[in-house]
């Protein structure tokens, strides 16, 4: 068996934090593998491809990948446009990969990790021991690696919360799959739009993926009759509900807020509010009625969009020691500097390899999925992330422990804004509205902030 240190680090996810993770081992002398289950880099971004992000390009190129980039003669986009998420892919995210050539692995995911020879429960030479990974290709056959180092940065699109507000899927949710889906609509796309024009369209969820999708379901209902949305809240609709409007700090966020209040003033979309889902019940014509915990009923609808939140995806780590919060399922030391109930994206404090660890040694889960189920990851934070456990794996403690970031007072979105630019002579910078400051806030110490978007991050 080879030495760990002539193995190379194993990074789950060729999206924009494991992309960064394989930037910051190179950089550090380690040799990065990243797997990717998809056909090219970034492919959960590209499913939101159609979805803006609220921060410019600025504050979502890498500094590390720059510096990988520049050799092969690539520009960094205009600093103050707003990218898509397809824009995202195909402008950096792509040839980043590209520009890591045979050190990432597509069409091939990870389906177990564990030390080698040691299940979890075996004490003995554990930390000595690399780590055996087992992959899936997409003809169905396995294959089996070892790594030194396991970097985690498979994200947590590919699980979405359900429909029932308990956590678990609502009682009929299966059986009505046909009519339900857990992404914001792309009604730009003709069939995806005629699954939406003149139909009602139920919303669930109050962040700002919500948002996005009940502004675009109004645009449709100006042009096409009959086309409405039903928004469903699980609590009441207060001041905060819209998010800063006018007053945010970031226009391309605040206009959403703006736009969603515009659908339901303008009647193109019914509030439902204090419905906390329990079932799904099949109607005559195709059609699904939502009830509540309380035993209230929707109006029938034709499709209901998701938009609750995301979740960690732990099934394939099950041999490894991992400690986490019992709620967030975040690593414990990181936990109660995310709790959404205390801290937005403007005042988690910037953090690396010491918070990220577990009783696994050499294990780090990155980027979305290190914050579980918390909303108010940026994605600024997750190269400043990656930078420490990079430095971390080389031996570098001392960088590793050092705090490296430069935020915006604001904080860095990583969607969902609508099609159209905003107006950047105005302040932006991120997600969150915050009380006047200097325009950057070395983060030493927490920010103060707004409320983040409960739709999957900032």
């Amino acid at each position: 068996m080879s030495s760990r240190t002539d193995l190379p680090v194993l990074v789950i996810g060729a999206g924009p934090i494991g992309l960064a993770a394989a930037a910051h081992l190179i950089g550090r002398g380690l040799e990065p593998l990243v797997i990717e289950a998809g056909p090219t880099a970034a492919t959960a971004v590209r499913s939101w491809s159609h979805v803006r992000l609220f921060s410019p390009w600025a504050e979502v190129v890498d500094p590390a990948a720059e510096k990988l980039l520049t050799p092969t003669g690539w520009t960094r986009p205009e600093g103050t446009a707003y990218p898509s998420g397809g824009d995202w892919a195909e402008q950096y995210l792509q040839p980043l990969a590209d520009a890591l050539g045979d050190k990432v692995r597509y069409n091939t995911r990870v389906t177990g990790v564990a030390r080698a020879g040691r299940d979890r429960i075996v004490d003995a030479d554990r930390d000595e021991q690399p780590f055996t990974v087992h992959v899936e290709h997409t003809d169905g056959t396995e294959a089996r690696l070892l790594v030194r180092a396991v970097v985690d940065a498979s994200g947590t699109w590919s699980t979405p919360n359900p429909l029932g507000a308990n956590g678990l899927p609502a009682l009929g949710e299966r059986a009505a799959s046909g009519r339900i889906s857990y992404r914001i609509p792309d009604l730009k796309d003709p069939a995806a739009r005629q699954q939406h024009v003149g139909k009602r369209t139920a919303v669930v969820g109050t962040g700002a993926s919500a948002f996005t999708a009940l502004a675009h379901l109004a645009q449709l209902a100006e042009t096409e009759p009959g086309t409405h949305a039903v928004w469903i809240l699980r609590r009441g609709i207060t001041g905060s509900t819209y998010g800063g409007g006018e007053a945010d700090q970031l226009p391309a966020r605040g206009a959403l807020g703006l736009a969603a209040k515009k659908a339901v003033d303008d009647g193109h979309a019914t509030a439902l509010t204090g419905f906390r889902t329990a079932s799904v019940e099949q109607v005559d014509g195709g059609q699904v009625v939502l009830v509540s915990e309380d035993g209230r009923r929707s109006e029938p609808v034709d499709q209901v969009v998701v938009l609750t939140g995301l979740r960690p995806d732990l099934s394939f780590l099950t041999e490894l020691r991992l400690g986490l919060d019992d709620r967030l399922q975040a690593p414990t030391e990181l936990a109660p500097l995310i709790d959404p109930n205390q801290h937005s994206c403007g005042t988690v404090y910037p953090h690396g390899a010491n918070e990220l660890a577990h009783p696994e040694k050499d294990v780090f889960l990155v980027g979305m999925k290190s914050y579980g189920r918390a909303p108010t990851f940026l994605a600024m934070t997750g190269y400043e992330q990656v930078r420490s456990v990079a430095a971390h794996l080389a031996g570098d403690l001392e960088a590793a422990a050092r705090v490296e970031l430069t935020l915006p007072e604001t904080g860095v979105c990583g969607g969902a804004g609508l099609y159209d630019q905003p107006d950047t002579t105005q302040n932006g910078g991120g997600c969150c509205s915050a009380p006047a400051a200097p325009p950057l806030l070395t983060l030493g110490a927490p920010a103060t902030g707004g409320s983040c978007s409960a739709a999957g991050g900032c």
